[in-house]
């Protein structure tokens, strides 16, 4: 069971999951995804959806069963029960196995942004100004930036069995830091990732530019045991 994100930053991985199902590598025949959000009032069919971004960038592109792929609705005409039905799904799928998640310039996982509950499951979100701005290159007019999510939660997202983070340019590099670095706080959501007990975060260059202990994690990457030998 997969967890996916949306957002520039999995392209590139989505592409290469692409190439290893296409020279017979990698199947998805026994895969379930969940993803982890929609726009509220954008029907799936819309080319701004999360719904269309998935099923042009990994879905239509694998073999991967439709009735298997799952978003939270945000055209239902009940948000409150989209939102229930959508946490009884993945618990039903007997929950999500790899959780994939971009960081926002602000700290967000999901759409969780900060200040919110580091509590919350699935549910109706507000976007913050900083992050309407920076999805508005997806719109022809910023004003057509719709200002509410649906969104896995905080606790939604802790309960996956393994996080894998993705990150990449300086413009992300602030949030990486305080993410890793900084204390478990609501100001920078990704920070609870702290807590979880098998996170594995993949960053370039630019994004982890300000880890003050950045050769420290090199090290260790480097250095790490092979559990597949002991």
């Amino acid at each position: 069971v997969l967890g996916l994100a949306t957002g520039g930053t999995p392209l590139r991985m989505y592409q290469e999951l692409i190439r290893m199902h296409q020279a017979g590598k990698l199947s998805f025949q026994n895969c379930t995804t969940f993803n982890l959000d929609e726009y509220v009032g954008l029907p799936p069919e819309d080319e701004r959806s999360y719904n269309h971004y998935m099923r042009s960038n990994l879905f239509d592109r694998v073999d991967l069963d439709p009735a298997q792929t799952h978003l939270p609705d945000g055209d239902a005409p009940d948000l409150r029960e989209a939102c229930r039905d959508y946490e009884q799904k993945i618990k039903d799928a007997g929950g999500i196995d790899l959780q994939v998640l971009g960081i926002g310039a602000n700290g967000h996982i999901g759409f969780n942004e900060p200040t919110g509950s580091l509590a919350s499951r699935t549910w109706v979100k507000i976007l913050s100004e900083q992050t309407i701005r920076d999805n508005a290159v997806h719109f022809d007019d910023p004003q057509e930036v719709p200002r509410h999510v649906v969104t896995m939660g905080i606790s939604t997202i802790m309960e996956a069995r393994h996080c894998l983070l993705l990150a990449n340019g300086t413009k992300k590099a602030d949030a990486v830091r305080r993410m890793i670095e900084g204390a478990v706080s609501a100001s920078c959501p990704a920070s609870i990732l702290q807590m979880h007990p098998r996170v594995t975060v993949v960053l370039d260059e630019e994004s982890a530019y300000l880890l003050v202990a950045k050769e420290h994690y090199k090290w260790i990457e480097r250095n790490k045991l092979d559990w597949q030998r002991h």
